[in-house]
C-alpha cells in the first residue's frame, strides 16, 4: 500500500497526528528562539539569565514529560489532545500577559512541555500504536508536521514582525491552531484508550525502560543526532571559522537541511514497511556519518553543506525507524511509557551537550576535533547497540 492509498483511507487520524506534530513547533526552539529579544526584555532577563532560566525550564519539562507522558497508554487520546492545549493555551496567555517574572517564566516552562514535549509524543505515540503494516509510512508522513512548522513558520514570522507585535503573532498563531483543532476534537476519528488506568497505589504494568539494559544500550545510538545537530546549531559561529565557511553558507545549508528531511522522512518510512527498523537502525545515520568525515577531511562551504544535509537526511527517517524499533521490541501496548522515557532521555542530553561543547570550545578545541569526538560517539553508539538490534525481539522472533 502506497502513501497515495494511505492518505485516502487514513486521512482523518493522519491528521490529527500531523497537527499534533505541526501544533508542537509552538514549544520548539527554533520558534520560541525568533523572539528571543522581546520575551527576554518583558520577563527583565538579560540573554545570559534567559539562556539559564531556558536550559532550567526545558529540564523541568523533560522530568514532567517522563511522568505524565505514560498517561496516553491508559487516557483517551482526544481527552489527551484537549488537556494538552488547554494547558498550551495557558502557557502561552501567561507568557504574553503575565505582569510577573515568575508568571512569565512558568508559561514559557508550559509551552516547551506542551509543544515540544506533549504534542510531539501525541502524534507519535499515536501514529506509531494505530498503524500496524503501514507504521513506517504513517510515521513518515506524520514528521512533515514538524518539518513544515521549522520550514514556513520563521520567514512567516519574519514578515509578520512588519505589521504585528510578537505577543499579537502568539496570539494569531494560538488561534488558528484552535481554530484547526476544533473539528478534529467535535469529529476527529479518535481511537480508545488502549488500557486500563492503574489502581491507586499500584504502579502501571509494563516496562520500565530504565531499568532495562536494553534501552539504555540503544539510548546513544537514538541521541546520536539530536545531540550532536543541537551543538552544530548553537555553535554555529564557532563552526563556520574553524571550518573556513561563513554564516551565509550555513543559512543556505539550512534550508538544504529542511529540504533533506522531507525524502529521508518519506523514504525511510517507505523502507521501514519493507525492510524492518532493525535493518533501518543499522544504516540511517550512514548519511551522517559520511558527512562529518567529509567537513573533518575537507572542511570549508563543503563541510558545512554535507553535514546540514547528511544531518537532515538522518533526521527525516529517524522517527519512523525509532518509534518502529520500540513498538517492535516493547510492543505497542506500552508505546506512551516507552517514548516517554526516550523523550526525557533526549531532552536531558539536549540540555547537558551544548554545555560539554562550550567547555571544550572554552578550552580552545578545533571545530574538526569536536566534530571528531561526534564521529566517534556516533560509532560507539551504533556498536553499543548491535546486540539488541539481534535479538529474538528485535528481530520478531
Amino acid at each position: 500500500m502506497g502513501y497515495r492509498t494511505l492518505l485516502r483511507d487514513h486521512q482523518g487520524l493522519l491528521g490529527i497526528c500531523f497537527l499534533a506534530m505541526f501544533t508542537s513547533s509552538l514549544g520548539q526552539s527554533f520558534f520560541i528562539g525568533l523572539f528571543q529579544a522581546p520575551i527576554s526584555e518583558r520577563l527583565g532577563f538579560t540573554p545570559g539569565q534567559f539562556g539559564t532560566a531556558y536550559a532550567l525550564v526545558t529540564l523541568i519539562s523533560g522530568f514532567a514529560v517522563l511522568r505524565l507522558g505514560p498517561s496516553i497508554d491508559w487516557v483517551s487520546p482526544r481527552r489527551f489532545a484537549l488537556l494538552v492545549m488547554a494547558a498550551l493555551a495557558a502557557g502561552v496567555l501567561l507568557l504574553t500577559l503575565s505582569p510577573w517574572w515568575g508568571l512569565g517564566l512558568l508559561g514559557l516552562g508550559l509551552v516547551r512541555f506542551c509543544g515540544q514535549g506533549m504534542m510531539t509524543h501525541l502524534g507519535n505515540t499515536l501514529a506509531g500504536r494505530e498503524f500496524v503494516s503501514m507504521r513506517g509510512r504513517a510515521l513518515g508522513l506524520v514528521s512533515i508536521g514538524m518539518m513544515l512548522g521549522e520550514t514556513l513558520l520563521p520567514p512567516l514570522i519574519a514578515a509578520l514582525l512588519v505589521w504585528l507585535g510578537w505577543r499579537e503573532l502568539w496570539w494569531l498563531f494560538g488561534l488558528v491552531l484552535a481554530a484547526l483543532w476544533l473539528p478534529l476534537l467535535l469529529r476527529g476519528p479518535w481511537p480508545a484508550a488502549p488500557g486500563q488506568r492503574p489502581a491507586r497505589g499500584h504502579r502501571p504494568s509494563g516496562p520500565r525502560p530504565f531499568r532495562d539494559v536494553r534501552f539504555w544500550r540503544l539510548l546513544p545510538l537514538l541521541m546520536t543526532l539530536p545531540i550532536t545537530m543541537t551543538g552544530l546549531f548553537i555553535y554555529q559561529a564557532a563552526m563556520t571559522r574553524d571550518l573556513g565557511s561563513t554564516l551565509a553558507i550555513y543559512a543556505l545549508a539550512l534550508t538544504g537541511m529542511g529540504l533533506a528531511k522531507l525524502p529521508g522522512a518519506l523514504l525511510g518510512g517507505r523502507w521501514v514497511d519493507r525492510l524492518g527498523p532493525v535493518r533501518l537502525a543499522r544504516l540511517y545515520l550512514l548519511p551522517y556519518a559520511l558527512a562529518l568525515g567529509l567537513a573533518i577531511t575537507f572542511g570549508g562551504h563543503l563541510g558545512v553543506w554535507a553535514l546540514m544535509v547528511g544531518g537532515g537526511l538522518a533526521m527525516g527517517s529517524q522517527e519512523s525507524i525509532a518509534t518502529s524499533l520500540l513498538v517492535r521490541i516493547w510492543g505497542a501496548e506500552h508505546l506512551g511509557t516507552v517514548r516517554a522515557t526516550l523523550s526525557a532521555a533526549m531532552v536531558f542530553a539536549t540540555g547537558l551537550a551544548p554545555a560539554l561543547l562550550g567547555i571544550a570550545l572554552d578550552l580552545g578545541a578545533h571545530f574538526s576535533f569536536i566534530l571528531a569526538g561526534m564521529l566517534a560517539f556516533l560509532v560507539f553508539g551504533w556498536w553499543l547497540a548491535q546486540g539488541v538490534l539481534r535479538s529474538p525481539e528485535a528481530r520478531g522472533e
